[in-house]
């Protein structure tokens, strides 16, 4: 007999039909007995529960009656009457919540011995046991309801472990969450499922919503666990690599290619698909990838460059990595390869690199370096040529068999009319068109009009036309050129006038953008009909044209004398998108306006290379505007040769000084030749309100701190617009640094929290977290580091969902100093691992020398001297020249000083770093030296190095 009380009350018979016990009490009662099997329950016990709070007056003889009835249904010897209480004589493996127990705690005891593939298994096999809410009083069956709720929260834990799928995991934990809002477990475990699933953002949003409510709720902060598991997400974001594009059609034809290709990438790790134009190339590239298993891909087109000098940023940007950010000087930019490098040098990943051909010398040079540095990269890329590239593996493609071309036209055929077959004309056609799949999919979408004889006939004849000329064009070549021309002139007037004047759009567009750099009222209708048409693809609300009809659009534009017209409404058009979105970024709704200039960012780029070149007062305005965009995305140097090219000239256009300013910040360090003593002039005589607010902050970035005796007032106060809030907040936050440098800490402490008020009055995430930071320093500065933490760990949130990976790398560091002054090596260590992770994305020398003069004090700690040293000499060669880094390297040579020993230089620099500026005053460091040479020695040293000038400082800082 087996017996079930998860879920209504069942009793099933050795045979398994079911045995019915009655109404509601007897179930219940029966259920009391079973939850404690083999065990006599107490009489008392059972009428409270069987009862509740209006028990009969003869209750215990009402109790004896139940379990009459009772032992009727079940037979005689099952319930046994015991001094003082029943009991129900069954082994507790006959009741599934007994046998629940058992495999839960199994499962607990393998997740906790790290084995979550016996773990899952399990506890899947308990939870399968649940039939629904026990029929018991409400305390029994919320014992067995939290039982079963951890058993859940367990297997999630243990299928996170063991990897894979995700998909059913995550309906599972948004039921667990909806279902116990207030239980962080779940929460804490939906976290890290979306960010195993690259869902990054969601994640963060997850932790956001519990924050609100449990403030909300219970008044409470998230538990040390759930905030815990939030940094994990916020310092551990992977590279947001330019995933495999979505694919709107069946892939056809292929089949052996894609073998081929997968048996290639298993033993070379460069593999070149080869192949004339409307081949197929890209879409067996994009299947490849997808279905490669490959841990992590990324693609890059390169048909929208039209130089090779673009090439490195171009993978740069795809790969997701990002330039120094918004709040680091301009200058010192590493080479973007080098970058690339570091990221990769230990990521297994494949990267798909597409249309090669027209920048083949450069491409086949960046690549062959990238393989060379980085041993766990493989590349897929397509070409019409060989890349020349020692250990390159070549998949040529051949025209599609006539089968196989029969079958990609009968697919492509059935998008336009339903329940096609093939006949022979369709063979014909096939064979006509030589095998060519871009050449079949055109003639296939022509069948909304056209029968296949039809289509047919038509085709001859275009052939036939053709014949007639030179035929000095590949055979091939010649056909697709034939049926893209075809294509063409079956197109109405409108249409065709839309298909060429969309080539300039190098990114794609949306209809609304379409229709106003075109001048096509009725736009999304006619980019529908191209693109049922097969002329242009659709996907997520934008329009893009495939290369090969690109570069015949582009030609057609050209020949009816359009191309200066549109590239001028193009870069016109981008030109007010920019000049848009850029106060919004400095608002709350930052981060979609963020999403939306990453959305257009190949047609900004493009904006800027033909401005540059044809109408360089939109190329200057265009840098105005895109300036902040550029800083919080980290891409800056992708534009930084167009901003040298515009300075080139050194007298300002007039009315964009700003912009030039602007300029030559972006081209740092390349600017030509006497532009930074142009743009300083600028700076210095300027007088009137600026109109781009991120001047104020590049340029003091660039100069530095102002001299100590500098009244504390922000240097170029003057300038702002005092009318616009987010000014007002730059200038509290600017002013406060000046009472920091001067000394004046509590001054410094009421500016930035006004500045934090005003910023999030506007909702600034950037500010916001800067405001944050800097409090976080004069806590540390006060001693009050638990207050410190709290600040630094509150900046990071603010800054995750503009993805400021740069940022957050340094405030993990901060966050890990605070935890090794606190005496928490193994956290600290792992914050600077978290801070090391990112900046594979991000190149922050600064940053990446405080990671290493982290390791060096984690390390001397441990008494690895050695180690210690190593990680001191290496966090020295990272410190850039900058004023920033100074600071830093004077508190690196102090670490260096004491493994020495020597507390007197110790002490020197330590009075050094503080004629410097923005150190803060560790009480523990001040304690260790002066244990070394006294408090005397200690004061007479520490004034000797306070005592100097900051330029003396500067320059005493450079050369130890």
């Amino acid at each position: 007999m087996q017996f079930g009380i998860l879920g209504p009350t069942e009793v099933w018979a050795p045979a398994g039909t079911p045995i019915s016990v009655g109404g509601s009490r007897p179930r219940t009662l029966l259920a009391l007995l079973l939850l404690d099997a083999g065990q006599v329950v107490g009489t008392t016990r059972l009428i409270d529960d069987v009862y509740g709070e209006n028990p009969p007056k003869e209750a215990v003889n009402a109790l004896q009656s139940l379990v009459s009835r009772l032992r009727r249904k079940l037979g005689p010897g099952l319930i046994e009457f015991h001094p003082g209480g029943y009991r129900l004589r069954v082994d507790p493996e006959q009741v599934d919540a007994h046998r629940f127990t058992r495999l839960a705690r199994a499962g607990r005891q393998a997740l906790a011995a790290d084995r979550p593939g016996p773990a899952a298994e399990l506890l899947t096999e308990a939870l399968g046991l649940w039939r629904g809410r026990p029929e018991l009083p409400g305390p029994r069956a919320a014992k067995l309801d939290e039982l079963y709720t951890s058993a859940r929260e367990d297997r999630a834990e243990a299928e996170l472990a063991r990897g894979g799928e995700t998909r059913e995991l995550l309906t599972e934990l948004h039921e667990l969450v909806a279902a116990h809002p207030l239980r962080e477990r779940p929460r804490a475990l939906l976290m890290r499922a979306l960010q195993a699933s690259g869902r990054h953002a969601e994640a963060l949003t997850v932790f956001d919503d519990t924050r609100r409510t449990l403030a909300d709720e219970l008044g409470a902060d998230p538990s040390p666990e759930l905030a815990e598991t939030h940094l994990a997400i916020l310092a551990a974001e992977p590279l947001r690599t330019t995933g495999i594009p979505a694919q709107l059609t069946n892939f056809i034809g292929r089949a052996e290619e894609l073998r081929r290709v997968h048996e290639l990438l298993a033993t070379a790790r460069l593999v070149t698909v080869t192949g004339p134009g409307g081949m197929g190339k890209t879409r067996l590239a994009i299947q490849a990838g997808a279905a490669g298993g490959a841990p992590e891909a990324c693609f890059v087109d390169l048909a929208p460059l039209t130089d090779g000098t673009e090439l490195p940023q171009a993978i740069f940007t795809a790969l997701g990595l990002r330039e120094t950010g918004l709040f680091h000087a301009p200058h010192d930019r590493p080479d973007p390869v080098e970058k690339m490098i570091t990221a990769l040098a230990n990521r297994p990943l494949l990267l798909i690199v597409d249309n090669c051909e027209h920048i083949v010398a450069e491409a086949a040079v960046l690549i062959h370096r990238l393989l060379t540095a980085c041993p766990s990269l493989r590349v897929l890329a397509t070409s019409r040529e060989p890349l020349g590239i020692t250990g390159e593996a070549l998949c040529p493609l051949p025209p599609l068999p006539e089968d196989l071309a029969v079958d990609l036209f009968a697919d492509r055929a059935r998008a336009v009319l339903a329940g096609f077959t093939p006949d022979d004309a369709v063979r014909r056609i096939c064979r006509a068109l030589d095998g060519l799949p871009l050449a079949i999919e055109l003639a296939a979408a022509r069948l909304r009009s056209l029968s296949p004889a039809q289509l047919e006939t038509r085709l001859t004849d275009r052939f036939r036309l053709l014949s007639r000329g030179a035929r000095t064009a590949a055979p091939r070549h010649q056909t697709l050129h034939a049926v893209v021309n075809w294509s063409w002139d079956l197109l109405g007037g409108q249409e065709q006038r839309l298909l060429r004047r969309l080539s300039v759009f190098a990114g794609g567009a949306t209809a609304e953008a379409a229709a106003q750099v075109l001048s096509e009222v009725d736009a999304e209708e006619l980019l529908e009909a191209l693109a049922d048409k097969s002329l242009v693809e659709v996907s997520c609300g934008r329009y893009r044209m495939l290369d090969t009809i690109r570069e015949f659009s582009t030609q057609r534009l050209a020949e009816a004398g359009e191309h200066d017209r549109f590239a001028r409404a193009h870069a016109e058009y981008f030109l007010d998108l920019a000049q848009t979105a850029d106060p919004h970024l400095r608002r709350a709704e930052q981060v979609t306006w963020l999403a939306r200039l990453s959305a257009e960012h190949a047609n900004l780029h493009a904006a800027l290379r033909w401005a540059a070149h044809a109408d360089q007062p939109t190329a200057f305005r265009l840098i105005g505007a895109l300036t902040t965009y550029w800083r919080l995305r980290g891409v800056h140097s992708e534009v930084a040769p167009l901003a040298a090219k515009l300075t080139d000239r050194l007298e300002p256009l007039p009315g964009l000084e700003e912009e030039f300013v602007l300029a030559v910040l972006t081209a740092l360090p390349d600017q030509p030749e006497g532009a930074l003593e142009q743009a300083g002039t600028i700076m210095r005589t300027k007088s009137w309100r600026v109109r781009q607010p991120y001047l104020l902050i590049g340029w003091s970035l660039f100069t530095g701190p102002p001299d100590p005796d500098t009244p504390a007032a922000p240097v170029y106060a003057h300038l702002a617009d005092t009318n616009d809030p987010w000014f007002q907040a730059l200038i509290l936050f600017s002013g406060s640094y000046l009472r920091v440098f001067s000394g004046d800490r509590n001054g410094a402490e009421t500016e930035l929290s006004r500045a934090l008020a005003a910023f999030r009055s506007v909702g600034d995430r950037w500010g916001i977290a800067q405001a944050l930071d800097g409090l976080a320093t004069l806590a540390d500065d006060a001693g009050d580091r638990r207050r410190a933490l709290t600040l630094t760990e509150d900046a990071m949130r603010e800054l995750a969902p503009l993805g400021a990976a740069d940022e957050i790398a340094e405030f993990c560091c901060r966050r890990a100093s605070l935890l090794l002054r606190e005496g928490d090596l193994d956290a600290a260590e792992s914050g600077y691992r978290q801070a090391e992770r990112l900046l594979h994305r991000s190149w922050i020398p600064t940053t990446l020398a405080m990671v290493h003069h982290g390791y060096g004090q984690i390390a001397e700690r441990h008494g690895d001297h050695a180690e210690a040293r190593r990680r001191f000499q290496l966090a020295l060669a990272a410190c850039g020249p900058d004023w920033q880094s100074l600071s830093l390297r004077a508190q690196v040579l102090v670490s260096l000083a004491l493994l020495d020993q020597d507390g007197a230089r110790a002490a020197r620099l330590l009075g050094v770093a503080e004629s410097v500026g923005n150190v803060v005053r560790d009480r523990d460091l001040v304690a260790r030296i002066q244990s070394l040479v006294g408090e005397a020695a200690y004061d007479t040293a520490f004034r000797w190095g306070a005592a100097m000038s900051r330029e003396e400082a500067v320059e005493f800082v450079r050369n130890a």
